[in-house]
């Protein structure tokens, strides 16, 4: 069997768009730990699966399945998906990334835990900072009085001194503070006395109950000005000069469990005396600390981070309140003194993910009523209003945590991590029914206690660049990846964010975290700062499918996701192919992102990623081989047709991404006799779009695809337990 006869678009579509929309519940494994831009495990499941298993997919995918003495290697793990996946169904695996954040999370994902010494420490962890600092994170109910219940969130307005009258003034962009979606009418703060006021309607807020002004949804601060309110001067913000900013505590959401049996909606309240008073406590008993563990590295200059140094952030400890910075301190402090060497780096790996959520650039989605977290979208986000979650979290008893963001929302899904690393499960779908079907004889790491066997699997996991990768030649199986996407996502300047805290914590136990950043020159992005282009990306990815190319037994893939807004990024990928003596033997479509991340929400962006399927020698089928505009658009039609069976509606970028994809491997294939690999890389990527344009004319394309008829079809009506897919290889050509 193969990727190219047996890989099944529009089942592995179905599963994947319902895993994107709730990743965690689908791989709970990667709730170790943030990264950036995870793939599908399906996808990957569905790739291995493929190539290496014998039954037609949709049958295989929800049996055990075990290819032990198979070697699957990722030059670019990153989250580690396609290792997780391989490493699950016995596969031996070998990765390699520049980042060492990116090493620190897969082996944390991947090496086995004992959950219950774990589960026993972090308990014990919380109940000592909840004795430390709990009270700092409880307030008054405006409904029953209590005095002692748990806050979710604290809401934080950026404040500036008026340049002319020197008064403070809250640069609120607006005093929505709640929408009525999820809360019964809308809340808005008063710009004069600030109490919080619900409205029904923001068209005709009404007045203030407690002052008696006007109730207004715009604030003043807009396009970096804001209006003084008490001498009508215009200010300019950010102000570099006077450091980083100062905030107000407004707003409080908290929760009362004795009134939520009949209380509708959240709980919203004016911070009181005694919240401030707090407060100030908490910033007290810090400054009369002496850290040990909190980061005084500078914010290194960097596209993502010349904003933060646009705003006054000078250090990475600037990015934190005082009562952040207490609690963050403490807890490092706990986590220093834990025996367990296994444990520690567990509880280490918790704290990095907490930070996401335990700093001051956090922001408050009014609609969604939550925290949304420093890496909402890839980059560092400064908003005017801020959100500071409880550390602590807030458990409920045997369900979810209330609220997110706490040291309890991250242990919770921790243990459910490790746990499903013991006994993966897949999601079937019936109808509206969503099915856990358990897979056991598969798991994830290098042994598993329950084992009988006692089996073991080699990992091997290099923080290096895989250019510099040194792999025997015939030694790999299969390679499976995701390329770093050529544009301004710097993963090593926003993890720098996570791991200036996690080598200040576990370098004095032994650990290998001697790189002071995770930031690399070598790094395969676009970065101005840097001053890396699109040449530099098709060396460095050229360099890597070369050394990957040596290693792969005959035959064997190198199999890699791709989607990109430009067509010149996809010259850098026909380069690199052509480079490492391959061929492009399929171009298949896949949904690998979600609609509805807020860093591709209403954007030009694809969902869709081409997964490129590249050998050295094999079969492709003779209808792949398009030579023509209407060529493509049959092919085109196909792919649609496929996806629309897995539940996708294909967007104009959507299509535009599948077709760069066939029209870079239709010219790979062109080019596969006479490429001369030692030309400079501005010459052989002007060379590669010289041929892609003369491939055929994208455009007509478009139309043709347009002028014909849709293809709505149910997947059953597309393929027969996987037999109608070898079909595709009854009338094949060799390469």
């Amino acid at each position: 069997m193969a990727i190219e006869q047996d890989f099944d678009v529009a089942f592995i579509a179905a599963l994947a768009l319902r895993e994107k929309q709730i990743q965690q519940n689908y791989r709970p494994v990667i709730a170790v730990h943030k990264w950036f831009a995870r793939r599908p495990g399906t996808l990957f499941r569905g790739l291995v699966l493929s190539e290496f298993g014998t039954e037609a997919l949709d049958k295989a995918f929800y049996k055990s399945n075990s290819f032990p003495g198979r070697t699957v290697a990722d030059p670019f793990m990153g989250g580690g998906t396609p290792l997780l996946e391989a490493n699950r169904v016995g596969c031996d695996v070998i990765g390699f990334d520049i980042n060492p954040m990116a090493v620190w999370v897969v082996r944390e994902e991947i090496e086995h835990l004992d959950v219950a010494p774990y589960e026993a420490a972090a308990r014990e962890l919380v109940e000592n900072i909840e004795a430390q600092v709990g009270a700092y994170y409880r307030t008054r109910c405006l409904g029953c009085g209590a005095t002692n219940v748990p806050i979710k969130y604290f809401l934080w307005v950026k404040t500036q001194d008026c340049e002319k009258c020197g008064k403070t003034l809250d640069m609120f962009p607006g005093y929505l503070l709640a929408e009525d979606e999820r809360h019964p009418k809308n809340v808005l703060v008063c710009s004069s006395c600030g109490e919080l006021n619900e409205a029904a309607r923001l068209d005709r807020p009404g007045s203030c109950r407690e002052c008696g002004s006007v109730l207004a949804v715009d604030g003043p601060a807009r396009r970096s000005r804001c209006n003084c309110p008490s001498c009508g001067s215009e200010n300019v913000y950010p102000n570099p000069k006077a450091g980083p900013p100062q905030h107000r505590m407004f707003a409080i959401e908290y929760y009362c469990p004795h009134c939520k049996p009949r209380h509708t909606g959240r709980f919203f309240k004016k911070p009181d005396r005694e919240d401030l008073a707090k407060h100030e406590a908490a910033e007290t008993r810090w400054r009369r600390l002496r850290p040990r563990f909190v980061p005084a590295e500078k914010i290194l200059p960097g596209d993502e981070t010349d904003r933060l140094h646009r705003w006054g952030y000078g250090r990475y400890r600037d990015l934190f309140n005082p009562r952040q910075l207490l609690g963050l301190e403490l807890s490092c402090r706990l986590i220093d003194a834990t025996a367990d060497a296994r444990v520690r780096r567990a509880l280490a790996t918790n704290l990095s993910d907490l930070l996401r959520y335990q700093n001051m650039l956090c922001r408050y989605d009014v609609m969604a009523l939550k925290s949304l977290d420093i890496f909402s979208i890839h980059g560092f986000p400064v908003g005017l209003v801020q959100c500071e979650s409880n550390l602590l979290g807030i458990p409920k008893g045997n369900a979810m945590s209330v609220g997110s963001g706490g040291w309890s929302n991250i242990i919770e899904k921790y243990i459910k991590a490790k746990r499903y690393c013991d006994e993966p499960f897949e999601i079937a779908h019936e109808r509206s029914r969503k099915i856990r079907v358990p897979i056991p004889g598969e798991w994830i790491g290098e042994r598993r206690d329950s084992d009988p066997r006692n089996a073991h699997r080699r990992i091997s996991l290099q923080c290096q660049s895989a250019t510099t990768a040194n792999l025997r030649s015939g030694s790999l199986d299969a390679v499976f990846t995701d390329p770093p996407y050529f544009g301004n996502v710097q993963y090593g300047e926003l993890m720098d964010f996570c791991y200036v805290w996690l080598r200040r914590l576990m370098r004095r136990h032994g650990e290998d975290l001697r790189w002071k950043s995770t930031r690399d020159a070598e790094e395969l992005t676009g970065n101005i700062t840097m001053k890396r282009g699109l040449e530099h990306f098709a060396q460095g990815l050229s360099t890597v499918f070369r050394r990957m190319a040596r290693a792969l037994k005959p035959g064997a893939p190198l199999a890699f996701t791709y989607h990109h807004r430009t067509l010149d990024a996809y010259h850098a990928v026909g380069v690199a192919i052509r480079d490492a003596g391959l061929v492009c033997s399929a171009s298949l479509p896949c949904p690998a992102e979600m609609g509805g991340s807020i860093h591709i929400h209403g954007t030009a962006s694809s969902i869709v990623d081409t997964v490129f399927v590249c050998r050295a020698h094999g079969e492709i089928p003779r209808r792949w081989l398009f030579n023509d505009a209407e060529e493509l658009a049959a092919l085109m039609g196909d792919d649609l047709a496929q996806l629309r069976a897995g539940g996708l509606k294909p967007s104009p970028g959507d299509v535009r991404c599948i077709i760069w994809g066939h029209l870079t491997r239709m010219t790979i294939w062109r080019l596969r006799k006479g490429w001369r690999a030692r030309r400079s890389v501005a010459a052989k990527l002007k060379a590669f779009g010289e041929a892609m344009v003369q491939v055929c004319d994208v455009e007509e394309a478009l139309k043709l695809l347009e002028s014909l008829p849709t293809k709505v079809v149910r997947r059953g009506d597309l393929f027969d337990a996987g037999e109608d897919l070898r079909k595709r290889f009854r009338d094949a050509v060799s390469f």
